[in-house]
């Protein structure tokens, strides 16, 4: 029976999906607020970088996909950058994520966003249909990454666009053993007072250190298909963002 991590611990890989799953549903209705709690703010920045690296059009039309993006907060920055033509689905396995992002959505953009369950192993979307494929913060909780990037890469068009914002380890001396010391003793803490439950947190730190490093990462974009695959660090290495073309 093949095994993968589930955070520090050694599951079968059948059964990562609904182990992630479980998380996300503990902890969908507070999950923005405690993004802002747990990075003081900054993964607004991390995010408005990723969307100033995509340079979403203003004057002609522009597909995006977002994947495990399910409360919204990319595919609203994206649509309120680009212009008018532009439209995006938000894809994502966990429908109670979904359910808060449909919620959420301004007024102004009902009418070009799409709510999607799915796995983003085996997405339920044509070939060589979007612009720009993006993934914030999701990739880590994936089972099989490598099929990840396969069907980013069979539903972009030629010419489109993979960014994949993530967290890494610290490339910074000194900085890492404070990263990890607030990791493994603050967060799942906030995870209590906030969200109700420090679990969720566990895993989303432990999970976090069973990511490929950035090298190798980089590597399985370019072995699902991509090209001029770059990365690059963001606050001393803690978050990296990948980016690759389909040419």
């Amino acid at each position: 029976m093949d095994e993968t991590h589930f955070g520090f611990s050694t599951v079968r890989l059948d059964e990562k999906q609904d182990l992630v799953d479980d998380v996300f549903h503990k902890v969908a209705k507070r999950y923005d607020v405690m993004n802002d709690v747990m990075s003081a703010g900054l993964h607004r920045v991390w995010k408005n970088a990723m969307v100033s690296a995509l340079r979403p059009p203003k004057t002609r039309p522009f597909r995006l996909l977002d994947v495990a993006g399910g409360t919204g907060d990319i595919a609203f920055r994206v649509l309120e950058a680009a212009g008018p033509q532009a439209d995006a689905t938000v894809l994502d396995i966990n429908g109670d994520m979904l359910a808060v992002g449909r919620d959420r959505t301004p007024a102004a953009f009902r009418e070009r966003i799409e709510f999607v369950q799915g796995n983003a192993e085996s997405l339920p979307l044509p070939d060589a249909t979007f612009d720009a494929y993006t993934i914030a913060f999701g990739i880590r909780n994936v089972p099989r990454i490598e099929l990840a990037l396969a069907e980013a890469h069979r539903v972009l068009k030629r010419g489109g666009r993979i960014l994949v914002l993530e967290f890494a380890q610290p490339d910074v001396p000194v900085f890492d053993a404070v990263y990890d010391a607030y990791s493994f003793n603050v967060v799942p803490l906030m995870g209590k007072a906030v969200a109700g439950d420090a679990e969720p947190y566990r895993y989303l730190v432990e999970s976090i250190r069973k990511f490929p490093t950035p090298a190798t990462f980089a590597a399985m974009i370019e072995d699902a298909g991509f090209r001029r695959v770059t990365h690059r660090p963001m606050t001393g290495g803690i978050v990296r963002l990948h980016s690759g073309w389909k040419l």
